[in-house]
């Protein structure tokens, strides 16, 4: 990759956008995060801003798109891409690397957003392998701790059952698998199979088990240039990080600077520049990590307040709270029925103790569940997921026939126009939209699976309201919702608004440690953060960012981690916030 080429990154939930940025970070790539919003909501300020700073800089945008209408993400997708090259004519314009981050469970808009991609003739390399976390993609297949994706409950807060394999969750798409025994043959054997798929209009998507394996991938890919789009998970993007710096390190490029204030000075407490990535690629044992991330925290930053916010419906969250108010951590658990009445607001007590955790509240009347195979019993109440109802994309037709759809698959519609009106008719209790006369019904839903470790306990009552009945007139985008149903979406609007205010009431800084990319994104709304700047990772998906302003942010998928995720990641901002009062 030349030292001019610009890098598009593009994710659809704020932990994924991090965790690109953090994979693309290093002395010799630089990265930003840029929040973006609901598709037309952007303006000049946002086209100006994805320009880049420094040659060879990687822009990540956070869509905010994994839980809008599918025909909402794939324009998202085209905006991003017209806004970072507007001028067609440009001398860069066909110059720009495009990297798409999915989810690695294939959760979210995937086949509408690798539609938006594909359009124009550009062709598209899919990847979702993520070796690190035991997630890879064998015959086409995603397979978790070796067992397939719609074998698993990986999906148990979805309204769908999992796709059978990474074709089946494309839809109608026309795709073209690079077996393991291609990946691995010579780099122009996988590049002529690369080729093949884009010259027939196919999604290439590749069989990976090994972070060698995504290595080749990329490599393959980046021989065709930048008409290639790879998308894949953040496997895919620290693979791109490593043959970036190794490419970037033979021809000399400089050093990435510090993190800098609003005028673009150095922030007073910003964190100095991010250490080299191949610290979170070789993902080294967690003190090493605590470590690096604890040496990136500056002494003006040890005596503001930490607020972590617990979103996550993972059981393993409880734990994790547990085990950092053993540490000496103040816990606050939110009363779910007044976040949502919509009455007086729910306030925080002043932010006085070195770390505050906040977490949901069990509904009101909800009975309380035993824990699963013997993890600690909390009040915390799983996080509803606010998934919209499932829409039909149609993709833009293909040279060649299209492949046969896998079983259970709806029928694709002959028109290949898509429709980006909302129909969403909002009084409608299934969510469906009002354009189409007749329901398609996709998949009986499979029987829930037994209880593991990792299922969260389901409270018998009130219901859970998934739908997304947002109305677009409303200014807050909240739902209108059925009496007594609990809707997750205002929940995580109500959480936000409640922290937003906490921060606010504060005399100074406060850093944040944010659970669950709809949650992290939903609290820097509530705060006006649009934009954030890499400094490390403290252990695999718990990406330490600065804002402008030089405060630290800490963003983790709720599924990451290990009991001491949190307690780690308050020891690498605050080495000495809390005593340990227990060694387990």
């Amino acid at each position: 990759m030349a030292a001019s080429r610009r890098l598009l990154a593009i994710a659809d939930d704020l932990s994924g956008a991090a965790e690109v940025a953090a994979a693309l970070h290093s002395r010799t790539t630089r990265s930003r995060v840029l929040l973006i919003g609901r598709p037309g909501a952007v303006n000049g300020g946002v086209a100006r801003a994805l320009r880049p700073r420094h040659p060879g800089e990687a822009t990540v945008l956070d869509l905010d798109s994994r839980y809008r209408p599918a025909t909402e993400a794939a324009e998202a997708v085209r905006e991003a891409l017209r806004l970072s090259s507007p001028d067609e004519n440009a001398p860069d314009a066909l110059d720009t690397l495009v990297l798409k981050k999915i989810d690695s469970l294939l959760r979210g808009n995937v086949a509408a957003e690798i539609a938006a991609l594909a359009e124009g003739g550009a062709g598209v390399v899919l990847a979702p392998a993520l070796p690190i976390a035991g997630r890879v993609v064998r015959s086409g297949v995603v397979h978790l701790g070796g067992v397939a994706l719609d074998e698993s409950d990986a999906w148990r807060a979805e309204t769908l059952p999992p796709p059978a394999s990474v074709a089946h969750a494309l839809g109608g798409l026309p795709t073209a698998l690079v077996p393991l025994t291609t990946v691995r043959a010579s780099r122009r054997t996988l590049l002529t199979a690369l080729r093949t798929a884009a010259a027939a209009g196919r999604v290439a998507i590749c069989d990976a088990e090994t972070d060698a394996d995504l290595d080749a991938v990329v490599e393959a890919a980046l021989a065709e240039g930048p008409r290639m789009r790879l998308v894949g998970s953040g496997g895919l993007a620290l693979a791109l990080g490593r043959h970036l710096r190794t490419t970037l390190n033979a021809i000399g490029a400089g050093a990435a600077p510090a993190a800098t204030g609003k005028r673009g000075a150095p922030a007073a407490d910003a964190a100095p520049a991010a250490p080299p990535a191949e610290m979170a690629v070789a993902a080294p044992p967690a003190d090493m990590a605590v470590g690096a991330a604890s040496a990136a925290a500056s002494p003006a930053s040890a005596g503001r307040p930490v607020l972590v916010v617990v979103g996550t419906a993972e059981p393993a969250a409880a734990e994790q709270v547990r085990r950092l108010v053993e540490d000496g951590a103040v816990h606050h658990q939110l009363p779910l029925a007044e976040l949502l009445s919509g009455g007086a607001p729910v306030r925080l007590p002043p932010l006085t103790a070195p770390v505050t955790v906040v977490s949901l509240g069990t509904p009101s009347g909800a009975p309380d569940p035993a824990p699963p195979h013997g993890a600690v019993a909390t009040d915390t109440a799983p996080l509803p997921s606010p998934r919209p109802a499932p829409e039909t994309v149609t993709p833009a037709a293909a040279p060649g026939p299209a492949p046969k759809p896998a079983p259970g698959t709806p029928p694709t519609p002959a028109s290949p126009s898509i429709d980006t009106a909302d129909h969403t008719g909002p009084d409608r209790p299934d969510g469906q939209t009002s354009k189409q006369p007749e329901a398609i019904s996709g998949p009986a839903p499979k029987p829930a699976p037994s209880p593991t470790p990792d299922t969260p306990p389901t409270p018998a009552s009130p219901p859970v309201d998934t739908a997304d009945r947002t109305e677009p007139n409303r200014p807050d985008g909240e739902t209108s919702k059925q009496p007594g149903a609990v809707s997750g979406r205002r929940l995580v609007l109500g959480l936000a608004r409640v922290i937003g205010d906490a921060v606010a009431a504060h005399h100074g800084a406060v850093d944040l440690v944010l659970t669950g990319g709809e949650t992290a994104r939903r609290v820097l709304d509530a705060l006006a953060v649009a934009e954030l700047d890499p400094v490390g990772q403290v252990h695999h998906g718990a990406v330490h960012l600065a804002t402008p302003d030089g405060r630290s942010v800490v963003t983790r998928p709720g599924s990451f981690g290990d009991p001491d995720s949190l307690r780690q990641i308050v020891q690498a901002l605050r080495p000495h916030s809390t005593e340990r009062k227990v060694t387990p």
